[in-house]
């Protein structure tokens, strides 16, 4: 009888030590996995969207650096990603200044009027991960010039964790870099539909360089 006691008591003990050592292993689990916000407003100004289109005469290309959004991003679940990604039109700038004033002008983006350009992410297929990288066809809410479409882009997102301080050396936390590189067309968005064809294509290459920081 007595032995039987012990016996059933080393096993309650023996499982209530298990039980805690896999309610542990769960808390572990669930604080590495645990999605992070990542912040695309970077305070070196490094953030950049490049812009080009083609005329007859000439290669039209630019820049934005007016970048600003977040991004949730878990490790464990990429497929998951969610998050906004918002350029300042007033930040689009070209060489040639007399571009410049049309491009920003309500002929075309009216940046008085359309003072953002955003992208909005619904969903993410094709979602493939090796090592720290993750690539998707990711599909989301584009509006431009007060004009909202469904567009799909291939996305390439690398985590870099405890890299925040690489580029802020006084502080801690991990990076996530986003490259994506895709066309919209003006007409889609209602710039100058059908109109200065000849001399400026209906087709704008986007390529965007940007890296989202979650200190910790």
């Amino acid at each position: 009888m007595g032995f039987a006691f012990l016996a059933v008591t080393g096993t309650l003990g023996v499982m209530k030590k298990i039980a805690l050592v896999l309610a542990g292993v769960g808390v572990s689990v669930a604080a590495f996995a645990a999605p992070q916000s990542f912040d695309f407003k970077d305070p070196k100004g490094v953030n950049n969207v490049v812009f080009k289109t083609d005329a007859p005469l000439e290669s039209i290309n630019g820049t934005a650096t007016g970048v600003s959004g977040m991004v949730t991003f878990d490790t464990a679940a990429p497929g998951a990603v969610k998050g906004k990604i918002v350029v300042d039109a007033a930040s689009l700038r070209v060489p040639n200044t007399t571009m410049q004033g049309h491009l920003q002008s309500d002929k075309w983006l009216d940046v008085a009027k359309y003072p953002a350009i955003t992208f909005e992410v619904l969903s993410a297929d094709n979602v493939k991960t090796a090592d720290n990288i993750t690539t998707a066809d990711v599909t989301g809410t584009m509006t431009l010039h007060g004009v909202s479409q469904k567009v799909t882009i291939p996305v390439k997102l690398t985590y870099l964790k405890d890299k925040l301080k690489a580029r802020f050396p006084n502080l801690d936390g991990d990076l996530l870099v986003l490259r994506a590189s895709f066309i919209v067309k003006r007409s889609d968005y209602g710039i100058n539909k059908g109109s200065f064809e000849d001399k400026v294509a209906d087709d704008i290459e986007l390529n965007l360089s940007l890296a989202g920081q979650s200190p910790r």
